[in-house]
């Protein structure tokens, strides 16, 4: 029984004595023949495939998200200037408007925690008012209730955790200047916000995955204004940098469970507002990034970012380069497959 590979790398099988087997597309593993049923089976994880979800009621960017990716999600606010206190929820099938939160905002990608406990944090009002927030707000699975305020108004910071360990990374401050990227970071112990060590590099509009337990001593901060392509660990006590991703971005999403498993996707090209957008998606394996599939719209300022994990995750609404969109793209990676196909 031998293996083998196309030279593209896409199709990937086994051939045993004249039947030739293909694995399903995108995997990689091992096989094996079980005699219980006499078919050869496969046993292995995937690189992934993302597919289309029920799209938003509401078009937006600049969200606040949080949740388990795929099958439950939560997004609320975003732009343009209507949407800013407009919450839904995400049920694996289709959205749903919930209650508004308490404070209108955009701007602000950060949330952290599930659809009946999360956090949202920071942002700007939508115009015409202006300004920036340091006001934090909890979700219970039903109503919105706001709790103690961040250390610094800012907006554009990210992060994830849950609602009672939580990690705000970068940020657009209003002090002192509100046009460059920041260096700020807090951390949330579900009472209130307590500043921890600046990130070596400033960063705004980026995107964030720790560890499910506690993201304040296992943190991946990455794909953000105005180095782009530059990572760095937070390992409870200093920041690291490490390997950079193979596409510069801004505003993409992200979904991870610890610093050295994790995904990006989407975000924008750094050349300017209304430049490039990006539908790729990369995995970070604690070494290096390497590019896996594309998302069928391309887009920045997404939502999704923090939620769900490498084998779940969503990518909702943005901006193309055209117009604000309700698009929702769910990432799955199926754990195990069997019966594989004879082509010949």
């Amino acid at each position: 029984m031998a293996k083998y590979k196309d030279i593209g790398g896409t199709t990937v099988g086994f051939r045993n004595g004249a039947e030739e087997y293909t694995y399903p597309s995108g995997f990689e593993g091992s096989i094996y023949y079980n005699s219980g049923n006499g078919q050869f089976e496969f046993v292995g994880l995937g690189t992934g495939a993302w597919s289309s979800g029920g799209n938003m009621n509401t078009a937006r960017s600049s969200s606040n998200s949080f949740g388990a990716g795929t099958s439950s999600a939560i997004i609320s606010g975003g732009f343009p200037g209507p949407v800013g206190a407009v919450a839904e929820q995400y049920n694996g099938t289709s959205w749903s408007e919930i209650a508004e939160p308490n404070v209108s905002r955009g701007g602000s990608p950060f949330g952290a925690g599930t659809v009946t406990a999360g956090l949202v944090a920071g942002g700007q009002p939508t115009p015409p008012a202006s300004g920036f927030t340091d006001d934090t707000e909890t979700w219970n699975g039903s109503a919105w209730t706001e709790v103690n305020d961040m250390n610094l108004a800012k907006t554009y910071n990210f992060g994830t955790g849950t609602s009672t360990d939580a990690l705000s990374v970068g940020n657009y401050s209003s002090s002192p200047i509100n046009t460059t990227p920041g260096v700020d970071v807090e951390s949330w112990d579900g009472t209130s916000w307590t500043e921890i060590a600046d990130t070596s590099n400033p960063r705004g509009a980026g995107s964030g995955q720790g560890s499910t337990g506690s993201p304040t001593s296992d943190f991946l901060a990455t794909g953000a204004a105005p180095n782009y392509k530059l990572s760095e660990v937070w390992n409870g006590t200093s920041w690291t940098e490490v390997g950079e991703h193979n596409q510069a971005r801004y505003g993409g999403g992200g979904a991870g469970t610890s610093s050295t498993l994790a995904l990006i996707f989407a975000g924008g090209a750094p050349s300017g507002l209304g430049g490039p957008r990006n539908a790729e998606t990369e995995q970070w394996n604690g070494t290096s990034w390497t590019e896996i599939a594309d998302l069928s719209t391309a887009r920045v300022t997404v939502s999704g970012n923090g939620s769900g994990a490498t084998t779940s995750a969503l990518c909702a609404g943005g901006e193309t380069t055209t117009a604000y969109t309700g698009v929702t793209e769910e990432w799955t990676v199926p754990e195990s497959v069997s019966n594989l196909t004879i082509t010949d």
